[in-house]
């Protein structure tokens, strides 16, 4: 079934959405996660992970979760923002692709980044490094809370981003953000149509309440 929600997400830039959620008073912008192509959007609920330091004595996997996830979810990876080693490569982009998946947020790198480009599969990281995470890291926990540096993610959270990167926007807030969000969309686009029809940018700016829009 389509997810009116996340559809009409999908329509709002995530600057317009950052701004709501100042006037929100909710905290949602991941810092330092960035598309692997500035092309790239996505836009989706969250399917979680998270990773641990592999044990000395039992080793775990780095897991076989992909099956799993319902097509249109970003895959949301913790890995605590580790720089030296990857949770994401290849074969997951292939498997995600062919699914329907909406794309993968990693706080951590990812590496076979032409594969995804290749591929259009949107990727969003701190970067991208071709050490493998196995026998380093294993899988924690599946679809509870984690992070995405000071930004906290729960399963079914909306995650939208472009290139300016990532906003979180949660579940029990989704329907006051979004309406917030499209109500400043309809004042910006009011202000560019007087600029360009002749009006001062301060009266335009004046006209539709800009300096309140990320008022709380």
């Amino acid at each position: 079934m389509s997810d009116e929600t996340v559809e009409a997400f999908k329509k709002l830039p995530t600057a317009a959405i950052s701004d709501a959620m100042d006037s929100l008073g909710i905290a949602g912008q991941a810092l330092g996660m960035t598309p692997l192509d500035p092309g790239f959007r996505l836009a989706g609920r969250a399917f979680t992970l998270k990773y641990r330091a592999i044990g000395v004595v039992e080793r775990g996997t780095v897991g076989d979760y992909i099956d799993d996830v319902t097509p249109g979810d970003v895959i949301v990876l913790d890995n605590a923002g580790r720089l030296d080693c990857t949770v994401w490569g290849d074969i997951l982009t292939l498997v995600a692709k062919r699914r329907g998946v909406a794309g993968t947020v990693i706080n951590g790198v990812c590496r076979d980044v032409s594969r995804a480009l290749q591929v259009g599969y949107p990727i969003f990281s701190r970067g991208h490094y071709m050490r493998t995470g196995k026998d380093r890291v294993e899988v924690d926990s599946t679809n509870t809370p984690v992070s995405l540096g000071d930004v906290q993610v729960r399963p079914g959270d909306i995650l939208v981003g472009d290139a300016d990167g990532i906003v979180v926007v949660p579940q029990s807030r989704e329907k006051d953000v979004l309406e917030r969000t499209q109500g400043i969309e309809v004042s910006e686009k009011a202000i560019e149509d007087d600029v360009q029809a002749g009006v001062r940018l301060t009266e335009a700016r004046k006209r539709h309440g800009y300096h309140q829009l990320q008022s709380r």
